[in-house]
């Protein structure tokens, strides 16, 4: 990653996460005592552009909350980290996002997200002029597709208009063959230079079964053949895969002790973008990405874990060649 401070405009959803620890699930109509609670701003819009940021880069968080407590709590989050929040949008009628997490005594969770002022982030939102400006002077428009369809092709169509560079994740079933001919996308969503894909339950290569990397091949080389230029799956300490016009390749996965997985995908997606957006190439950005998620997995919690950008470079020295 080079010295240069890239500029990137991080567009997808943020919440706030409220979380009672207990020995055990409640009962239906019982009440059970809880052990501890945390208040947390959280999602990838809010996580992904924190670990931009502690890269170095200078971060715009698109977004909309509710105008209540939550929301200026996920605005000062990020304030706290330097992302700009002049984007993030507030609504009246409708409260910020949250998400209802009960963790019992072995570990295990449930949760109840309500997606609340997220569901409304529409075009609108996106063709606003101050949206437009941050869109044309950005590197890299890292976009997550859990926002409605027509906000994602609006700040697709946006960024290309601009010629700005678009990471695009997308969440997808657990890999088949057949999952290509069965998406419903728009075609704006093949002419993303990065396709960012993940799998349900797939947090490493092992998980994956017997030709299940080949699957993964098949179904990158497909999107490829689509109009996208670039297509890359993390399998975590595995490595991932990169598949381009070229064909595809496994970049190296880097050993670290599983902590928490939690801040996996945000670290890996904030430094896949932050890199790219200093006009590296996309085996260059996964790299990083890769070396960020490696130190993310190594450590407890979701925004402390995330690394800031020397110890990435730190890590990815000690590599061997």
């Amino acid at each position: 990653m080079t010295e240069r401070t890239p500029k990137i405009v991080v567009i997808g959803p943020a919440y706030v996460e409220m979380a009672v620890k207990c020995d055990r699930f409640p009962e239906p109509g019982r009440v059970e005592d809880g052990s501890g609670f945390s208040c947390t701003p959280t999602g990838p819009g809010v996580n992904r552009a924190i670990q931009a940021a502690l890269c170095g880069c200078e971060v715009y968080s698109m977004a909309r909350v509710g105008e209540d407590c939550f929301g200026e709590m996920i605005k000062q989050n990020l304030s706290r980290f330097g992302v700009s929040t002049d984007l993030v949008y507030g609504s009246h009628a409708i409260s910020s996002g949250v998400i209802m997490t009960l963790v019992d005594g072995r570990g295990a969770n449930r949760c109840c997200r309500s997606a609340g002022a997220n569901k409304v982030f529409g075009r609108d939102e996106i063709e606003y002029a101050a949206a437009e400006q941050a869109i044309s002077s950005a590197n890299v428009c890292l976009i997550h597709d859990s926002l409605s369809q027509e906000a994602i092709v609006a700040a697709i169509r946006s960024a290309q208009i601009h010629k700005t560079r678009t990471i695009l994740e997308v969440n997808l079933p657990i890999p088949d063959r057949g999952i290509v001919h069965a998406l419903d996308w728009p075609a704006e969503f093949y002419n993303t230079d990065i396709l960012v894909l993940h799998f349900a339950g797939l947090l490493c290569g092992s998980e994956l079964g017997a030709g299940g990397e080949q699957d993964l091949k098949f179904i990158a080389t497909e999107l490829v053949t689509k109009g996208v230029r670039c297509v890359v799956t993390s399998m975590g300490s595995h490595g991932t895969l990169l598949a381009d016009r070229q064909g595809t390749h496994l970049v190296a996965g880097i050993a670290s002790e599983m902590i928490d997985h939690t801040g996996c995908e945000d670290a890996f997606c904030g430094a896949l973008a932050a890199c790219y957006g200093t006009g590296d190439n996309p085996e260059s950005a996964v790299r990083f990405a890769v070396a960020a998620e490696a130190l993310a997995r190594s450590r407890f919690g979701l925004q402390d874990a995330l690394p800031v950008k020397e110890e990435i470079i730190t890590l990815l020295q000690d590599q061997p060649d």
